[in-house]
């Protein structure tokens, strides 16, 4: 809220004593199309991330100009009197100012503004989620109204100076917008303590917040792994699946008499990979017996999103049982699924029995696939010895570079959306702290590599996994180093490096031009 708080002071400051009111029902009204409908919007109109930030910063310098300069104003209210019919332009020039606000305003994130997110990334705006996030906005926006009315008093005891003060709020809100522009602004916010952070914790993450939180999403289930088999009723029905692979399109209505495995996953998880070969060797073993293994190919990033990416790494995986994309996650929230991998078992009448989630715990699946199966134990193939590879030591985090999971970076701030030069910090980078040195583009997703463009990374595993893009090379380095060249040659999950002890060590990577980057993940 705190950097656009001097936007607000100086809009209220100037004006009848409607403008106040008029800017926050702006900010309310702009901020909640954008929440819900933004991502929809930006891509029917094949426009980049950015675009409505930039407009929205663009409109603020607009106000500036009006307050600095009288012949401005005059000539952007006209349209504003003819569309409010008022002798005043303050209704008009109130609103413009609130949904420009409404663009760049991001409150603290928190689990509400989470679900909220999501309901509007995957498209499932209902009545709820609109008033939920009209709900959530008006919350934010009532101490920036008692801001905007204090600058309107505050401009009515200075009266007699208020050309001189207007033209100061113009400079102020100038400054302002030029701060947004440059992101000083999440720079402010993340040195800022969290004064607020404990209070806002102790009511969003409460037990009733959780459960609406959880009827947005779709569902009351609870979010737990089963290791016995339950009757938790009728399985969701597969809907939303496209570009099916390795067969044609399924129903679980029309695989009823057989007891179905659905494993959600996404070809670049390593925790997916890490999972593959049981899943593999399940199908394998007791595809004959009556067991049908579907892969839900839920994307997490951009270009999981292609049909062709995710054929070419099925067929390069070696994956025969059936796959189908959910890009538009409609099974994955059919089944309230929250996690990469996750596993459902399905019995013969179609009744959901087991779940797992994550990796591990192969043996109680594959004996909840032979009981569900329900033949005699003698009849079945022998259950399958693969290792587990779950890791079970301390390792570094999943580490993703875009800006808008970006964590443990050591530079504190980021240029989004276009080029800019970096350079490693002076000091030794911290535990799992990560730095970008040279020329990047850094994205909402991704990194794009520019010339010269490195990144260090202190880290604890035995290997060292990097979701990459592009065509050309990485260039590994280890505690100085040079460990190898990982070719690229498309987007997937590639190994940089493996390691006989998960002791902490220093990655250098250089990039070849081009060379897309999204997270690290370590085993």
């Amino acid at each position: 809220v705190l950097p656009v708080l001097p936007i607000v002071f100086a809009g209220g400051a100037t004006g009848g004593r409607r403008k106040p009111f008029a800017i926050i029902a702006g900010l309310v009204l702009s901020f909640t199309a954008f929440t819900l409908f933004g991502v929809w919007l930006l891509r029917t109109l094949g426009l980049p991330e950015d675009f409505l930030r930039t407009l929205a910063i663009g409109l603020l310098f607009l106000v500036a100009a009006t307050l600095l300069f009288p012949k401005v104003e005059e000539v952007v209210q006209r349209p504003l009197l003819r569309m409010t019919r008022r002798p005043s332009g303050d209704l008009g020039g109130g609103l413009l100012l609130g949904a420009s606000l409404g663009l760049v305003f991001v409150p603290c994130a928190g689990p509400v503004l989470a679900a909220i997110t999501v309901v509007g990334a995957t498209q499932d705006v209902g009545f709820r989620a609109v008033v939920l996030t009209l709900a959530y906005a008006i919350g934010a926006a009532i101490p920036m109204l008692l801001v905007a009315i204090g600058g309107r008093a505050g401009m009515n005891a200075l009266r007699p100076h208020a050309h001189r003060i207007r033209q100061v709020l113009g400079v102020v809100v100038a400054l302002t917008a030029l701060a947004i522009a440059f992101n000083v602004d999440r720079h402010f916010q993340t040195a800022l303590p969290g004064y607020t952070e404990a209070l806002q914790n102790k009511v969003e993450e409460s037990s009733s917040a959780q459960h609406q939180l959880q009827k947005l999403r779709g569902g009351t289930r609870q979010v737990a792994a089963t290791t016995s088999l339950h009757d938790y009723g009728r399985a969701p029905e597969l809907t939303g699946l496209t570009n099916w692979v390795n067969s044609k399109p399924l129903t679980l209505k029309k695989l009823r008499g057989k007891v179905v495995l659905i494993d959600f996953w996404t070809y670049s998880c390593i925790n997916c990979l890490r999972t593959l070969p049981h899943v593999k060797a399940w199908y394998h073993a007791y595809h004959h017996k009556g067991l049908v293994v579907i892969g839900v190919h839920t994307p997490e990033f951009a270009f999981e999103h292609v049909p062709g990416n995710v054929r070419g790494a099925v067929h390069r995986l070696g994956v025969r049982y059936p796959v189908a994309l959910d890009n538009d996650y409609s099974t994955w929230n059919a089944f309230q699924n929250q996690y990469w991998p996750a596993k459902y078992l399905i019995d013969r009448s179609g009744h959901l029995r087991y779940y797992h989630f994550g990796e591990g715990s192969y043996d109680t699946t594959e004996a909840r696939i032979r009981t569900l199966l329900g033949e005699n134990a003698g009849m079945l193939p022998v259950a399958n010895e693969l290792s587990d590879p779950t890791p079970t030591e301390l390792t570094t985090p999943e580490s993703y570079l875009g800006y808008q999971r970006l964590q443990r970076f050591a530079q504190k701030t980021v240029t989004p959306d276009r080029f800019a030069t970096y350079r490693f910090p002076p000091a030794d980078l911290q535990q799992d702290e990560l730095a970008y040195s040279g020329r990047w583009r850094v994205g909402g997703q991704r990194i794009l590599a520019g010339p010269d463009a490195q990144l260090r990374l202190r880290f604890r595993a035995r290997s060292v996994h990097l979701v990459l893009g592009g065509r050309g090379s990485v260039a590994v380095i280890v505690d100085g180093k040079p460990v190898g060249v990982v070719p690229v040659r498309g987007s997937r999950l590639y190994t940089l490096a493996r390691l006989p002890t998960p002791q902490s060590r220093l990655l250098e990577l250089h990039f070849s031009p081009g060379i897309e980057a999204y997270a690290f993940t370590f085993g």
